[in-house]
């Protein structure tokens, strides 16, 4: 079942893997608006792995052993890949925080992702936060539903959002980006190492380690593997409009 279900959501996957979004970013500035739009999903994406980092291992002060070793171990690889990876100059750091240098690089606004992470450590509820920075209504209900599988999805539906709205869309999707811009590499280097260093991660080991967690997880559980799949067409559905918004936003 788990596989045949996974050849239905390739389907809705290759529909945004080609979505002309990509193909509209002509120089710099549309650069510019794409990352200050993608950032978001850059951030909500580390909520949905910080989740499963909780779900399947122990993350409280008195530990206890997991139930689920192999998937403990994957999540664990790709949680430090994620948060604390090797950047250009040796040292580490987080591929949200990288993203943010990469947009600082070529001259695109920080200040409204910068807020709204300033209102999160405050403890202000995601959706509030923002409402109150005015994010555009497209960033918002995807960031929302992402943050609704976070909180109130089971592990099943988490992973079907994380491992194909995410971790198995994104090699495709960012090669695409890179094959269809018409942006020199040089005028943003510190871009062009995050995406590919995503097509790396993702097609080599993060990916690949994620669908091993969900046939470790599911175990031909019908349910299971419903509910994960069902979640995975929503995640790819709701960034489907999200990429509608901000072509729509691009003027193209």
């Amino acid at each position: 079942m788990l596989s045949k279900e996974i050849a239905k959501i390739a389907v809705k996957q290759k529909i945004l893997e080609n979505h002309r979004v990509f193909s509209a970013i002509q120089n710099i500035n549309d650069l510019r608006v794409f990352m200050s739009w993608h950032v978001f999903a850059v951030w909500d994406f580390m909520c949905l792995v910080k989740r499963l980092q909780r779900d399947l291992t122990s993350v409280e002060s008195l530990w206890i052993p997991s139930d689920a070793p192999l998937a403990a171990r994957l999540i664990n690889e790709i949680v430090l890949g994620e948060e604390s990876d090797e950047a250009p100059d040796g040292s580490y750091i987080s591929h949200f925080e990288l993203y943010l240098l990469a947009m600082k690089e070529i001259g695109a606004d920080t200040q409204q992702i910068e807020s709204f992470i300033d209102l999160i450590r405050m403890n202000t509820p995601v959706k509030e936060a923002m409402e109150k920075l005015s994010v555009s209504p497209y960033i918002q209900n995807f960031v929302n539903s992402t943050i609704d599988t976070v909180v109130n999805g089971n592990v099943y539906q988490v992973l079907g959002s994380f491992v194909f709205g995410r971790e198995h869309v994104i090699p495709n999707m960012f090669s695409g980006l890179l094959e269809n811009w018409h942006i020199d590499e040089k005028d943003a280097p510190m871009f062009v190492y995050y995406l590919k260093r995503h097509i790396e991660l993702d097609g080599d080991e993060h990916g690949p380690a994620a669908l091993k967690m969900i046939q470790s997880l599911t175990r031909e559980n019908h349910t299971a593997i419903q509910e994960l799949s069902t979640s995975a067409v929503d995640a790819i559905d709701q960034r489907a409009v999200l990429w509608d918004g901000l072509n729509e936003s691009l003027g193209k």
